[in-house]
């Protein structure tokens, strides 16, 4: 495995990073495209290796999420190279950490992009955010770890699973069929500022007005760490169910009051919420609500892959943190391949090459690790199918399954903001 890490930069590399970032793209700099043992290239392939970008978080709030991601990339990258590669050349990761900070990704971006031919890896619906410019202008595929429904307009995103909005409209589906929820009912949604907030809140009113129910929305900050005063209202406003899309330690803050005022309500939050170091801290007697929904299982699933994966995990990452960010990462890796291997059929692995492989893909399988994948319809969700798990303190991750790929009929019927006929 080659795998090159960079932390974020100190102060005199961020300065000139930043100068970089404001002399604007560096699309136009790059070698033109060339021909390399029988295929076409450009940027971050050479005769011998096929070098992917990570955007990552090691630093920030969700760093426990990030490094599981960057060890799943990592594993994926192992085995390829292990069975001989992708088209003649072994596979090489390029790694950065932003620190969940959109001013630093900005920075680290314009040093990253002539290395790499996309980027596998991009946390954060803020780092997002500020590189769609760049990553439109360099034709940078990317597969981001930010599911949001919204950023499915940027022909660059290589979503892999399903978006935050179908997330959360599988998850209250879920809780209904379970009788937990009803036609009707106040639900009260408690979401951080951005696209990732956001777009679960879609999710939440299309589900409400498919069922003549009332969302009482709660709009907060991603520092915002006591949220008594917003479930305390919902208590008054007699919610049946509280829907998360937050930080984790926004969720223990929500799960404790809820316990703590007697409210008990069944809480549902999709991938990012719930963080397994959360079952050692102060809220771990209060989680045993909370409902998590995901494109990707729990690290403790029993589906072969995902045993596979979290046994090779645990042997070469004994202290790094166990969540469904590992198998998350593995899928990452797994799509690159199938596009990878597209595009070297097709003898074209430049950046517009692999580009045109992804969306000739229309049913990309991961071993039931997520549903199956289709890049045919733009700007569609490429999966509809969620796995919902819920917190077991005996389970490795903190998290069991429920149910494994599970898709509603509100979610296969639901159209998406970008999506077209």
């Amino acid at each position: 495995m080659i795998v090159r890490r960079h932390l974020a930069v100190l102060a005199g590399g961020l300065a000139a990073g930043l100068l970089l970032a404001a002399c604007g793209s560096t699309a136009d700099d790059g070698a033109a495209s060339r021909e390399s043992g029988g295929v076409r290239t450009d940027k971050g392939v050479t005769d011998t290796t096929i070098t992917l970008g990570v955007m990552t978080d090691r630093t920030g709030v969700f760093k426990n999420f990030s490094e599981a991601l960057t060890g799943g990339n990592e594993l994926w990258v192992a085995d390829v190279n292990t069975a001989g590669g992708i088209c003649g050349r072994e596979m090489a990761l390029e790694i950065v950490d932003h620190g969940y900070q959109a001013d630093t990704a900005k920075a680290l971006y314009p040093q990253l992009e002539p290395k790499v031919l996309g980027i596998t890896q991009l946390v954060g619906s803020p780092v997002l955010a500020a590189l769609k410019q760049n990553l439109i202008d360099d034709n940078v595929l990317t597969a981001p770890a930010s599911w949001s429904s919204e950023i499915l307009d940027n022909p660059n995103i290589m979503m892999i699973g399903t978006t935050y909005d179908l997330e959360i409209i599988n998850g209250l589906a879920y809780l209904q069929q379970q009788g937990l929820i009803a036609n009707g009912d106040t639900i009260g949604h408690i979401y951080i500022d951005g696209e990732f907030g956001g777009n679960g809140l879609r999710g939440s009113q299309y589900y409400a007005s498919r069922h003549g129910m009332t969302v009482r929305e709660a709009r907060i900050t991603s520092t915002d760490n006591d949220l008594a005063n917003i479930v305390t209202g919902f208590k008054g406003a007699g919610v049946t169910a509280i829907v998360l899309t937050t930080t984790p330690g926004q969720t223990a803050s929500a799960t404790a009051t809820n316990a703590a005022l007697g409210l008990d309500v069944p809480v549902l939050g999709n991938n990012p919420i719930f963080d397994a170091a959360l079952l050692d801290g102060p809220a771990a007697g209060t989680l045993d609500k909370l409902y998590v929904v995901a494109s990707s299982p729990p690290f403790s699933s029993s589906t072969p892959k995902a045993r596979e994966i979290a046994d090779d995990y645990r042997a070469t990452y004994p202290d790094k943190p166990r969540n469904l960010g590992v198998q998350a990462g593995y899928v990452e890796g797994l799509v690159w391949q199938a596009v990878l291997e597209q595009a070297c059929e097709n003898g074209d692995l430049t950046r517009a090459g692999v580009q045109t492989a992804l969306q000739s893909l229309t049913s990309v399988t991961t071993e039931d690790l997520v549903a199956p994948l289709d890049y045919s319809v733009p700007g569609a969700p490429p999966a509809r199918g969620v796995s919902i798990a819920t917190v077991d303190p005996d389970a490795e991750g903190g998290l069991t399954e429920a149910a494994p790929l599970f898709t509603a009929p509100e979610a296969a019927d639901y159209r998406a903001p970008h999506q077209q006929p």
